[in-house]
């Protein structure tokens, strides 16, 4: 697919993905959903990528919904949001949740509607100190989307999720650092070399068993104590045949820094 809204590049371990509709602060329009759909999918598909880096162009992170794209005109039927969760919004969560490596989000400035939520989808998030999230869906009438009712509360508690989403405030990177919403906040000339020392880090550690982590994390919020054991056990029992855990240990014995290959 030959990409017009959002840049896309890999090598060395890293593939970094930059919604770039600039101009419209790269708020989402199908075709773009459709191209960052398709990135994904080569993510997935390519077993040397071993990070994704996500973040925006320009002075903002991403706006959500392009409201343009689906405005409402008197007299017309109106929009079937719920198709658009369907065919787009909710598989682009699922899709940045089940890859099976780290994914670091790069907040670069405003975060809102959607594009607050779309970074909660992801690993790790760290956010330029002039960034904000603003859950904007309440100005319109709707309900966070894009995962906003499932992260908020798991992230936040209810009380301060259920303001958020009620009240439309905007939240600065500090204070969504200092609630734990995100991992760090940044100065923002520090942003670009913060998320590729991580990128850089991830590149080279153990993938398989940083996949394994991420599934049962985001296992545990359903499974009970027995069932979360169990599946402690089989990652377990897995990864200790691995040819990284291997090298761990024979890493740690020979006093050395260990060359992991993501096996």
């Amino acid at each position: 697919m030959d990409y017009q809204h959002i840049l896309f590049d890999s090598r060395d371990g890293i593939a970094r993905l930059t919604l770039n509709r600039p101009e419209r602060l790269n708020s989402f329009n199908v075709a773009m959903h459709l191209e960052v759909k398709d990135a994904l999918a080569r993510v997935a598909a390519d077993r040397s990528v071993r990070v994704l880096v996500l973040t925006g162009a320009g002075r903002g992170f991403c706006a959500g919904q392009d409201l343009s794209d689906r405005a409402v005109a008197p007299g017309q039927a109106a929009p079937d949001l719920g198709e658009s969760i369907e065919k787009y919004y909710g598989p682009l969560v699922l899709g940045l949740r089940r890859l099976p490596i780290p994914v670091i989000c790069g907040v670069n400035g405003v975060a809102a509607g959607a594009g607050a939520n779309l970074p909660l989808a992801c690993d790790i998030v760290v956010a330029a100190r002039s960034a904000s999230f603003v859950e904007a869906f309440c100005k319109l009438g709707l309900i966070p989307d894009t995962g906003g009712t499932y992260f908020l509360p798991r992230l936040l508690g209810s009380a301060r999720a259920t303001a958020l989403a009620m009240l439309g405030d905007k939240l600065s990177a500090e204070q969504a650092a200092a609630w734990g919403l995100i991992w760090k906040c940044v100065d923002d000339e520090q942003l670009a070399a913060e998320v590729d020392v991580l990128a850089r880090h991830f590149a080279s550690a153990p993938t398989l068993g940083l996949a394994r982590t991420k599934q049962a994390l985001q296992a545990s919020g359903l499974n009970t104590l027995e069932a979360q054991l169990d599946l402690e056990r089989d990652f377990m029992r897995e990864l200790g045949r691995s040819a990284d855990y291997r090298e761990g240990v024979a890493a740690f014995m020979e006093k050395r820094a260990p060359r992991f290959t993501g096996a």
